[in-house]
């Protein structure tokens, strides 16, 4: 029986180390597979390639699945992120951000449980790119929301709601005054949830939702929204549960999946064993579920709940003083403890 292949961009700064530490722990719960190894970032850059090159964007739409560790994009010059061509080049027109509450890791807030999916139009908005200086003196960007993107992610989030048995699917927009652009985005979303009636379907501006979340976040469910919210939301309710370092991510196309994890680089700890590999590790599990491996997902994520609880061998962004490889050590002593138990 030949291995599954997946794609893997091990990232820059400290990607390649908690993409190491990620790969020991999914060999450690068995899963095998046949990593395929392709650049982008500042690897391809510096080869004279675009920062997500078209060879890394051909393979990636072969084998339909990636795990992808964090690419920086230099600041100006004219290089555009790796991530939004990538993106773009193969569709992937969902972006999934779960944020939940863990055991042992202190978010801003006492006694309140974050439990929540943000569903984020990946491809379109302002993020689209379209930019141009009609003037010296002015530059103008081009907000693009069209019907069919919009239909697809609602559609999207409604069914994953379905399928994880949430409750409450959320349209963030800010309609009141992008009345055409985010009209056309609300139009659609209350379609869509005409073919789920079991699920409550409501909608909250932009900066009110901030507001409520940073009050009330327990009282969100699953949210929907377009590209740019979905950017900025999606990292203040990292925040929520911890920080990115905690924050896993999913690209979904109708051919291809993505998984990555959703903070930077941080040059500045590269190579020092200092890094939190959770977020990718958790963006691995999702990759996990998203091909069946539900047992394997399990095992891992159960494991890691209870190094967190435990608050021993946990790095410094969690408020502990594990190096990345203890941390590793940690989960996989964890899942071996618990085969034995069972």
């Amino acid at each position: 029986m030949s291995m599954r292949r997946i794609a893997l961009i091990p990232g820059d700064g400290i990607g390649p180390e908690i993409t190491a530490a990620v790969l020991r722990i999914l060999e450690a719960a068995d899963f095998q597979a046949e990593w395929v190894y392709l650049d982008a970032g500042l690897d391809a850059i510096e080869l004279g390639k675009p920062a997500m090159p078209p060879e890394t964007i051909s393979a990636i739409r072969e084998i339909g699945l990636a795990l992808k560790g964090p690419t920086t994009t230099p600041v100006g010059g004219g290089h555009t992120s790796a991530n939004v061509a990538l993106r773009k080049a193969l569709d992937l027109y969902a972006n999934v951000r779960p944020a939940k509450s863990l055991p042992g890791v202190r978010g801003p807030f006492e006694n309140t449980h974050v439990d929540l999916i943000i569903v984020r139009e990946n491809t379109e908005d302002l993020y689209a790119g379209i930019e141009f200086m009609p003037h010296p003196d002015m530059a103008q960007a081009i907000k693009v929301i069209t019907r069919p993107g919009c239909k697809r992610l609602c559609e999207f989030a409604f069914d994953m709601a379905r399928k994880q048995g949430r409750k409450r699917v959320t349209a963030i927009h800010k309609a009141n005054i992008m009345k055409l652009a985010d009209g056309l985005f609300l139009e659609e979303f209350y379609k869509a949830a005409k073919g789920y009636e079991e699920i409550k379907a409501d909608d909250i501006i932009v900066d009110n939702c901030c507001m409520q979340l940073v009050t009330k976040p327990d009282q969100f469910d699953v949210m929907v929204t377009e590209n740019l919210y979905g950017d900025i939301v999606s990292d203040l309710c990292a925040g929520l549960v911890g920080g990115l370092g905690l924050a896993p991510g999913a690209n979904i196309g109708e051919t291809c999946a993505v998984f990555e994890s959703v903070h930077g680089s941080a040059p500045d700890i590269a190579g020092k064993g200092l890094a939190n590999p959770t977020a990718l590790l958790f963006s691995a599990l999702m990759m996990l579920r998203h091909i069946g491996e539900y047992a394997k997902a399990d095992l891992i994520g159960n494991a890691v709940v209870e190094v967190l609880a435990e608050g021993i061998h946990v790095t410094g962004d969690m408020g502990g003083r594990a190096t990345t490889k203890e941390y590793t050590d940690a989960v996989i002593r964890q899942m071996q403890s618990t085969a034995v138990a069972v």
